[in-house]
Formats: C-alpha cells, structure tokens, sequence
C-alpha cells in the first residue's frame, strides 16, 4: 500500500510537470536541452502572474481553488487535473501489471518514461494537430537504446533484435503508404514517426494489436462526432490521440487480447 501511494503521488507530481512541458513546447525558445524555460517559475497563462506553491498542487490545489486563478479569477483548463490523475493512474497500472525482472526495477521508469512521452504527444497532437519532433525523436531514442542495452546485457533476453526493428519499420511505411495515398489528407508525417515508435516500442504481435484499436476507436469516435454534427466528413481529427490510445491498451492488456483471439479459433 505505501508504495502504491507513494508511485501514485509520484505519478501526480509528473503530470503536473507534463503539463508544463505541454504549455511551453509551443514557445519557440523550447529544446529538452534548456528545456525551453521550464527551470523558471509557472505562472498563470492569463495574467501571467508567478504561482506560489499552494497554487501548484497537483489536483488538490484545482479542486481547492475551485477550477480558478487565484489572481484573475480566469478558469484553469481540466487538462491540468486530467493529465495529473492519468499519469498517476498509468504509472499505477505499471508498477501493478507490467512484467518487471526484480532485479532490474529500474524498468519501471523506463515504462513511466514511455508513459510520460505518449501522454505529452497525445495531449499536444489533441491541441494543436501536431506532433512535435522534438518529443518524438527523444523518445525513439530512449526506446531504441532500451532494446540495444536490453538485448546485450540481459541473459533472459526474450525478443529477438530484428523484431521491433521489422515492426517498427512495416509500422512506419504502412502509414507512409496511407500518406502517400491520400496526398497528406488522411494522415501527417508525425503519424508516421509515432507508428515507428509503436512498433518499436510493442514489437511484434503487439503492433498489429495497437493499430486495429486505433483504427477501430478513431472510427467510432469520428463517427460519434459527425452524428453529434461537431466534425463533418472533411473535418480534420488528429490521430495521434488513437494511436496512442491503443498503445496503452495493447501495453497493459495485449497479450490478454491475443490469447482470447487465438482461443476463438482453439474452442
């Protein structure tokens, strides 16, 4: 139970964090090398006034000042509290439900790192139609050398070097052929570099798992919109969100999914 409590709360004081990345991503001064100014003060996006510490509880200090600035009285976004309880949650399921060799805990922050970049990608893309390189290629990065280190210096290595790399690049031109097709249409080029971390990140069969729920929950969503007439069939949807939102089905509950297929055709 402490420990629970403690990865929850851990988990809350990064989501607060996300939303800070998430903000000042867009500013034109932001790299994760200076981290775009993340090291001054928050502050309140309407009036700009610096936060004091009451004012940057994670939820609590939300619900305490009622969903308002303290100085202007302006509504704070539900993205914050939102944001701050998901990644509590997520890095929850982590801790609980991923397999992690016991000596080796440091998976887990591995896992809430990969966590923390699909929640700042799926917010943002939700935001602003994008998908910014300067989240997507750290996290190819961070995973890629995760299955390098993991490959050569864990004994009970169970993938195979060649099958996140195969289903990272068939991920990837999958949705470089639905670019192609559609002229840019129907999906970005930062679909293309997320498909690629999918796959790498998944592997195999997990990758196939992650992009049928992504299709399956944009389509149900998109057709949810048109009937509620807030999109029509030439509106634009980001689908970063989907893609994401499959990536964490598929994490937690993939192999669950997969056997269940395949007891379809047993029984």
């Amino acid at each position: 139970m402490f420990l629970n409590l403690f990865v929850f709360f851990f988990g809350l004081a990064i989501g607060s964090f996300l939303n800070c990345v998430i903000y000042r991503l867009a500013l034109p001064n932001f790299s994760l090398k200076n981290l775009g100014g993340l090291k001054s003060r928050s502050f309140c996006p309407h009036c700009k006034q610096v936060l004091s510490w009451q004012d940057l509880i994670p939820v609590f200090s939300f619900l305490i000042l009622k969903g308002r600035c303290r100085y202007c009285q302006e509504k704070i976004s539900w993205q914050y509290p939102l944001v701050e309880l998901s990644t509590a949650f997520l890095f929850l399921l982590a801790y609980n439900f991923l397999p992690v060799p016991r000596t080796s805990p440091w998976y887990y922050f591995y896992y809430w790192t990969v966590i923390s970049f699909l929640i700042i990608i799926f917010v943002y893309d939700l935001k602003h139609y994008l998908i910014p390189d300067k989240i997507i290629y750290p996290a190819i990065l961070i995973v890629f050398a995760f299955r390098i280190w993991d490959l050569f210096l864990i004994s009970n290595f169970e993938f195979r070097i060649f099958n996140p790399f195969i289903s990272a690049l068939a991920a990837a031109t999958f949705f470089l052929f639905i670019v192609l097709i559609s002229k840019g249409r129907w999906m970005g080029i930062g679909d293309i570099k997320l498909a690629f971390f999918m796959g790498l990140f998944l592997g195999f069969p997990n990758i196939l798992i992650a992009l049928f729920l992504s299709f399956l929950i944009g389509a149900i969503i998109g057709i949810g919109l048109i009937l509620a007439k807030k999109k029509t069939l030439k509106s634009e949807v980001p689908f970063g969100p989907f893609l994401v939102t499959g990536t964490f089905i598929t994490l937690f509950f993939g192999e669950k999914i997969i056997q269940h297929y395949l007891n379809l055709f047993i029984y």
